[in-house]
């Protein structure tokens, strides 16, 4: 791979291994994490000392910019069971709700993101934020379950400027193990969403139906979208922009996706977010129509799964990162989510005899825990090979993630809603896969180990 998409920093405690010749290594392998965080800010450009003088806020709009998407999910989530019956259509039909969404942040990402790198991250937020928020209020006022598909497409699309950038703008400020360390911050705060969302959304339905949902998650989009307008300064100076159109934006993710590890982290964090949506899209239904939970119920046992997933990203940033080989932390959390999954489908198939609620909870807790060490840590390791172009590289990471799970999530209701069977069988597939992805593409073919 050629230099200009090598990661400009990598210490010793990244990994057990030197970095491969072909990404070269800046900085010394000794640099403090704070080190590498410094040496990552251009301290020439205003808008990074303004960053440093509002280092918090930063991190605030930045976590509720990757956000978006859960709080966009998880409030809805609750309401499911009652849009079949509000629009008088099929279990099967309204997840496809989900995949719509799932589908066009996928495919928003990939036009976002070059865009960022052309023109700077502020521009392509404020306009995606903008229509994100037109979409969303559309979504409030749908009178068939098709425009509701359709506005959901729309507001995904949108709603991609806000995780492509953040991530973007991370890779513009941070390096090596700070970066690490920042995702998982990102994590700690972008994971109150998924534990307050559901509650809320439960909550809102106590007083109104699933059109609410949307007009508080308009209110939430407007207020964020001031907030970027007002407090978010451009992080990517004009220097390091990239002039060229489509075609250069397509001869740069060629450039990535020919770096055989970049693409294993980028599917292993793709596959791995299979098994999170395929969750998200059945475990309504599972927990509810299968278990008999109310909404509210629904709405804690998610939340407390989110906190599960809150704190072990907070135990990989603040313990492991700096101290364990990031590839192996992430092997690790692959295997916890196999072991869980695959409790989950024996479970599913009564192989233990009937099984209540309690059990298979406390599965899906230990899974969704698992995805506070593997997701930060796929993320970073994938952006540690690129210092140039973050944009693209995010839109890249960003686009399999939710293009495959998209494509898994009509796959847990095939066999109706009746049976948690096909939940736990897609977890596990797309678990296998992602560690065959880890093993196969960012492992050493000498040594077996990690970058």
């Amino acid at each position: 791979m050629p230099d200009q998409w090598a990661s400009t920093s990598q210490t010793s405690q990244t990994s057990a291994t030197p970095p491969s010749p072909s990404i070269p290594s800046q900085a010394s392998a000794s640099a403090s994490a704070s080190d590498v965080a410094r040496a990552a800010v251009p301290t020439t450009e205003p808008a990074a000392r303004a960053l440093r003088r509002t280092g918090l806020l930063v991190t605030l709009i930045l976590s509720c910019l990757t956000a978006t998407p859960p709080l966009a999910m998880d409030m809805y989530l609750p309401s499911l069971p009652e849009v079949t019956e509000s629009l008088h259509a099929p279990a099967a039909t309204v997840q496809l709700t989900l995949t719509a969404c799932l589908a066009g942040m996928a495919l928003g990402q990939l036009v976002v993101g070059p865009m960022s790198d052309k023109w700077g991250r502020r521009r392509p937020l404020l306009i995606g934020l903008a229509v994100y928020v037109v979409a969303t209020a559309l979504c409030a006022v749908a009178p068939t379950v098709e425009l509701l598909v359709v506005f959901r497409l729309a507001q995904g699309l949108a709603g991609a400027a806000g995780i492509v950038i953040a991530r973007a703008v991370v890779r513009d400020l941070y390096d090596g193990v700070a970066m690490a360390r920042f995702f998982s911050t990102l994590m700690l705060i972008s994971g109150v969403a998924p534990i307050v969302a559901p509650l809320i959304g439960g909550q809102i339905l106590r007083v109104t139906d699933w059109r609410g949902v949307f007009m508080v998650l308009t209110v939430v989009g407007t207020l964020l979208a001031g907030v970027v307008w007002a407090k978010l300064p451009e992080t990517l100076a004009p220097a390091d922009r990239h002039p060229g159109g489509v075609g250069e934006a397509l001869r740069t993710m060629r450039t990535l996706l020919a770096d055989r590890r970049f693409s294993g982290y980028m599917l292993t964090g793709g596959f791995t977010f299979a098994a999170l949506f395929a969750y998200i899209s059945a475990s309504p239904f599972v927990i509810q129509e299968i278990y008999g939970a109310s909404p509210q119920t629904f709405s804690l046992l998610f939340g407390l799964n989110s906190v599960g997933l809150v704190i072990a990203g907070q135990i990989n940033g603040k313990v492991l990162v700096g101290r364990v080989s990031l590839d192996r932390v992430l092997a690790v959390g692959l295997a916890i989510v196999i072991t869980a999954a695959t409790a989950l489908l024996l479970m599913s198939l009564n192989v233990f005899g009937e099984v209540g609620l309690a059990p298979m909870a406390a599965a899906l807790f230990v899974l969704m825990s698992a995805m506070g060490i593997t997701m930060p840590n796929t993320q970073a390791l994938a952006l540690m090979r690129v210092r140039h172009a973050a944009g693209s590289a995010s839109a890249l990471l960003g686009t399999t993630s939710f293009l495959v799970g998209a494509l898994a999530t009509p796959l847990v209701g095939i066999a109706g809603e009746h049976t948690a069977v096909p939940m736990a069988v897609v977890q596990l597939a797309a678990a296998l896969v992602a560690l065959g992805c880890f093993m196969g593409m960012c492992r050493s073919r000498k040594t077996g180990r990690g970058v």
